[in-house]
């Protein structure tokens, strides 16, 4: 495994790749990886000739109250698992290198990154991408892997690469879970073993509500206060939001049709997890 720390390294590499038609498959994380990413290193094994995972803690995607100083770091073991699983390029630069001296340019996000996440941490997913498509600049994957865990996320990255013509398929991968359902995040490692037990009722809530529109409900309403009974069982736990929601243009869904993505945020104390499930009719 080849580790790349410069922008001018990194294009380098993969223009030397391409010109011998090589695919490229990339896996943007910020580090602290674990089983669901490498569930997306093993997908882009799969489909591409080539996989570079990049590992950037991205700062300018985290607000002023947020986690930025504490987030997990452990780049012992992230280059470990990435050589176990036959990764090609390990893409670790620094922030002056993803935004040199004077930095000023930002991508300005679409409507579907507006609410939800979009409306609870100003400018998240401007930081989003704008990492994201600097990466796909300098790395030029033929193919990008992001986990479903980040409903949104993934939602506007496949946005940008089709409006910008980034020129990567942007594949979007099922959320990894543990046994009790709770979607592995790096940030799970934050919870205390109380909260831990706790944790799973942000995935019961969803299939609470999965589990009604299967029985006929078709009230958006309906849906959430079903997935608000779940989370409210749970004493240690307060809704940030659950949402019924078009997956396409995540607006919510006063009445369901044919499909819905249920989007669900809670806190457990000052640990803030994540989640949501597609459901077809």
């Amino acid at each position: 495994m080849k580790t790349i720390c410069t922008v001018k390294a990194m294009a380098a590499w993969s223009a030397a790749h391409q010109r011998e038609g090589v695919t490229i498959g990339l896996v943007p994380t910020m580090g602290a990886l674990h089983a669901g990413h490498r569930a997306l290193i093993r997908a882009a094994r799969l489909s591409c000739d080539a996989v570079v995972v990049s590992l950037f803690v991205n700062p300018i995607q985290f607000g002023p109250t947020e986690d930025l100083s504490r987030y997990p770091r452990q780049l012992k073991a992230d280059v470990a698992l990435c050589k176990k699983e036959g990764v090609d390029v390990l893409f670790v630069p620094s922030a002056s290198q993803i935004y040199p001296g004077g930095f000023q340019t930002m991508v300005i996000v679409p409507g579907i990154a507006r609410r939800w996440e979009g409306a609870r941490r100003p400018g998240h997913f401007a930081g989003v991408a704008t990492v994201v498509t600097k990466l796909f600049a300098m790395v030029r994957p033929t193919a990008a892997f992001f986990g479903q865990k980040d409903f949104q996320q993934s939602a506007l990255v496949k946005r940008l690469a089709e409006e910008l013509n980034l020129g990567a398929k942007v594949i979007v991968y099922p959320t990894v879970r543990e046994a009790d359902g709770l979607a592995m995040s790096s940030r799970n490692v934050y919870l205390s073993k109380k909260q831990r037990t706790a944790a799973p009722a942000l995935f019961q809530a969803l299939q609470a509500g999965r589990a009604a529109i299967r029985t006929g409900v078709r009230s958006g309403a309906a849906i959430q206060k079903t997935m608000h009974a779940v989370v409210k069982r749970e004493k240690m736990a307060t809704v940030d939001y659950l949402a019924v929601c078009d997956p396409d243009t995540l607006q919510p869904l006063s009445r369901i049709r044919d499909r819905a993505v249920l989007l669900g945020a809670i806190r457990l104390g000052n640990v803030r997890l994540i989640d949501n499930l597609l459901v077809t009719c």
